[in-house]
């Protein structure tokens, strides 16, 4: 075996992240509804980190729950993994959507991707960046910078039905409001959502989902993790950084950003060997949440490779009682 075939990502990552997904979920699931969102997170922060260590790989935390001072665990630049090849990057969210967790609301996941190292865009001081991701169907029709009414029309004419049934997902938000009205006014539907980016990219190229578009401004560090599932699922998401004010748009500058660059899912994850994988905290449109039965659990996960372009819906129940005499209370 040549260095170059040993330092590449195995085929059973794949699975193996599917596991640290499944632990971030069952341990969040435990506060669903408690109204308590940073306690959620940590639980799935404490899970995910557990069985990361476990993972064969030389890791390095890219996309984190922020920098080291400001996040016990997973914070950028944190190396995990067992410390045996391959040397890959890591993107996490332990639990997008803390708030729905902790209200019990619709579409909270835990997600991870990883890539060759060095393949993932750092999204340095930017934190939000403008977005449009569609299906494989429709990802040449994508472009910021057409007027959304045309972009409609032609998602319309390309899948041979009308404007008035071309539905996009928007997060509900203020900074939102012209882009809301330009899409009514061009006579296409909405699906408001309250939080979750990476969810949201799913739902826009998911074959079982009623939306056609993801459009508006939503976290830059999502759009990585989303480049990465869109490199093994199909379809196309378009980014442009979107600074907050003229201080977080100078440091760009001075760090070397173009911001009018459009990045595409390759331009914010280059690897050629991506995985990723997604497992249910409440139930969704793409994802059921983790649903118990008796002293056992089930959770479905989405979990895929870009070099295969396999993508697998993966069913699992759990025993809680055994897990907890592996993990301790980690799985409540």
């Amino acid at each position: 075996m040549t260095s170059t075939q040993h330092d590449r990502p195995d085929r059973n990552l794949a699975l193996e992240l599917a596991r640290v997904t499944e632990a971030a979920a069952l341990a969040a699931a435990r506060l669903v509804g408690r109204g308590d969102k940073e306690a959620a997170d940590q639980a799935a922060v404490d899970a995910m980190r557990f069985v990361l260590d476990s993972v064969p790989m030389n890791g390095t935390v890219v996309i984190g729950e922020g920098e080291k001072d400001e996040a016990p665990m997973l914070y950028n630049g944190e190396t995990i993994g067992d410390g045996s090849p391959p040397e890959v990057d890591i993107a996490v969210d332990p639990l997008e959507g803390t708030r729905l967790c902790a209200l019990g609301m619709p579409s909270a996941i835990a997600v991870i991707a990883l890539a060759e190292r060095g393949t993932m865009f750092d999204p340095g001081p930017i934190v939000y960046m403008e977005k449009m991701a569609g299906a494989e169907e429709i990802a040449d029709l994508l472009d910021l910078d057409r007027p959304i009414g045309e972009t409609l029309k032609l998602i319309a004419d390309r899948k041979g039905m009308g404007v008035g049934d071309v539905t996009v997902v928007m997060l509900d938000r203020e900074r939102h409001q012209g882009m809301i009205g330009e899409v009514r006014d061009a006579g296409g539907r909405i699906k408001l959502i309250t939080d979750g980016d990476v969810s949201a990219a799913l739902l826009a190229v998911s074959d079982r989902s009623p939306v056609d578009l993801l459009w508006g401004i939503g976290g830059t560090p999502e759009g990585v993790i989303s480049a990465a599932a869109l490199k093994c699922m199909g379809g196309e998401l378009l980014g442009r950084l979107w600074p907050r004010d003229e201080t977080e748009r100078q440091a760009a500058l001075d760090g070397g950003y173009d911001l009018t660059r459009v990045l595409t899912a390759n331009d914010l994850c280059w690897g050629d060997d991506v995985f990723f994988s997604a497992t249910g905290v409440t139930d969704g449109d793409v994802l059921q949440g983790v649903r118990y039965r008796g002293r056992g659990a089930t959770t479905e996960s989405l979990v895929m490779r870009s070099r295969s372009g396999t993508v697998r819906r993966v069913h699992a129940r759990h025993d809680r009682t055994k897990l907890r005499d592996i993990t301790g209370e980690r799985y409540g």
